[in-house]
């Protein structure tokens, strides 16, 4: 059942991240998102209804996570470094179904959280760069990889545009209000082989297959919204 604990792969009881709680964060990125910026949404519709699918998202601003997680059509469970579960940030994240993730070492029960989301038919939300930078696929992680092939869920990549086009007036940290921000939703595909392995070099392949379709998906997502590059 959702929200039991269960044994997780430390050996320690994790209780699955809500479901009713990423809804209830959905909608307050609704109002947040679309409140302060003007959010425009391509490609929504190619998301899945239903099931398991994983957001690959690339990373260039702060707000590129909240953004998503208030344009998606499905509520999402994102993979947040730990530093960001900070003060009052801390419950309420989690209340909201976020998954604390420490990237110092291989975070068991990050990991058995974020598989149980897909094992439940859930959307996870990942950052494959693994850290903000130039928000081009240029360096990915296994970790995307190995959710992907380990799960068998679809990845839909996402492209956010325009997050640090114009830096706001009274807080530089954040996007100027009511500035537009394009979220560009791409085709589901699969990482794996259909081989089902799950050896190293299958991860290895997956992880190239997985960037030559994110690299393709932004350079459309920059055709269509007429951006040249995330830093314009």
């Amino acid at each position: 059942m959702r929200g039991d604990p269960r044994r997780g792969e430390a050996g320690r009881e994790v209780t699955p991240p809500s479901e009713r709680g990423a809804e209830v964060g959905r909608r307050i990125g609704v109002g947040l998102m679309y409140g302060l910026w003007k959010p425009r949404v391509l490609g929504a519709w190619k998301v899945p209804a239903t099931g398991p699918v994983i957001f690959a998202v690339n990373h260039s601003h702060v707000i590129d996570g909240p953004m998503v997680i208030g344009v998606a059509p499905r509520p999402s469970h994102f993979l947040v470094k730990k530093e960001a579960f900070v003060g009052p940030l801390d419950p309420f994240m989690r209340a909201v179904g976020q998954l604390k993730v420490d990237r110092s070492t291989a975070d068991r029960t990050a990991i058995t959280q974020a598989l149980d989301v897909l094992a439940s038919g859930g959307v996870l939300g990942i950052f494959p760069e693994g850290t903000r930078g130039e928000g081009d696929f240029a360096a990915l992680r296994a970790g995307l990889a190995y959710f992907a092939v380990r799960s068998g869920a679809p990845i839909v990549p996402v492209a956010v545009l325009g997050s640090t086009e114009r830096p706001g007036r009274l807080i530089k940290a954040l996007p100027a209000l009511r500035s537009r921000v394009d979220v560009v939703f791409g085709d589901p595909f699969e990482a794996g082989d259909g081989s089902g392995r799950r050896t190293r070099t299958a991860l290895d392949e997956a992880t190239v297959r997985i960037q030559k379709q994110l690299t393709e998906h932004l350079e459309n997502a920059r055709r269509l919204t007429g951006r040249r590059s995330t830093l314009e």
